[in-house]
């Protein structure tokens, strides 16, 4: 339990003598916290029992953290409770709400903003001056959900006029690939299957996903965004006092554990409001029809 919710409850237990801690009671005996497959798998599983460990003490129960293969296993769990938290992308948590499956609890904040860039990343040596040379090019996508790795890049390519919605009208058919996380694409660049990778720009700029021979292969061909930065969405199925007992909880442990925090969710994680957080990617899905 985090010491925000015991002063609650002192002060509860003050006033009244037997009242009820709020939200400690309707805390699920275990906490399910699942995190979408953006990473190196080995990297995942040292994180995975870490954060495990570090929540359980905060929270005072069990707290299991899984990763599904997708962002999508991970809304149905949050749409039938078998799923309590999930870190997504912005373009997942609409889709989240849409289903009312889930409402956003948190947001990363990265270097003090909770705003990033689009990339797309080619190897070094390649010729490349924009994305308008990789016409008839085979590409990869981080995954067809991913806001940085592909709604904010297919964006672009509809507003540079390359596209009128399908990615292969420009990149040729065949030629459009989609992965199950940034490094799933960077991987296919690395070994010369695609000629570029979208992804999100601290993949490339910070040190959480590459090794430094992998980042010294690569180079920035094209940034796009701004893209939200991903969030922590909370079940609906829990009650309102259990969410906001979640909420001060992970508050805690991005306070008390910053270099684990970092580690897992790449940022700090901080309060915001939904709607204009996720503003930037409802609008880009009124533009662009559902592929």
């Amino acid at each position: 339990m985090s010491a925000f919710l015991r002063s609650l409850c002192a002060a509860a237990v003050l006033a009244a003598g037997s009242a009820v801690c709020l939200g400690a009671d309707s805390l699920p005996a275990k906490v399910v916290v699942a995190l979408k497959p953006d990473k190196n798998p080995d990297a995942m599983l040292a994180e995975r029992g870490a954060l495990s460990q570090s929540l359980s003490k905060i929270l005072g129960r069990p707290v299991e953290v899984i990763v599904p293969l997708s962002a999508t296993v991970i809304i149905e769990g949050l749409a039938n409770g078998s799923i309590d938290l999930g870190w997504l992308g912005a373009t997942d948590m609409v889709h989240a709400r849409e289903a009312d499956a889930a409402e956003l609890l948190l947001v990363g904040e990265i270097d003090g903003k909770r705003e990033y860039s689009s990339l797309w990343l080619c190897l070094e040596e390649k010729p490349y001056a924009s994305i308008e040379d990789l016409r008839g090019k085979p590409v990869a996508f981080a995954s067809r959900t991913s806001t940085s790795g592909h709604l904010i890049p297919r964006l672009d390519l509809k507003k540079r006029g390359l596209i009128k919605n399908d990615p292969e009208e420009f990149f040729g058919e065949g030629n459009v690939w989609f992965g199950t996380g940034y490094m799933s694409g960077v991987e296919r660049v690395l070994a010369g299957e695609a000629e570029a990778a979208a992804v999100s720009d601290y993949v490339f700029e910070k040190d959480k996903h590459m090794t430094p021979d992998q980042k010294k292969r690569l180079r920035i061909l094209s940034r796009q965004g701004p893209v939200p930065t991903h969030v922590l969405a909370v079940s609906k199925r829990l009650d309102p006092a259990a969410r906001e007992s979640l909420r001060e909880g992970l508050l805690e442990f991005s306070a008390a554990d910053p270099a684990l925090c970092l580690t897992v969710f790449t940022s700090p994680l901080v309060t915001t409001n939904a709607d204009e957080h996720l503003r930037p990617v409802v609008e880009a899905l009124a533009i662009l029809p559902k592929q």
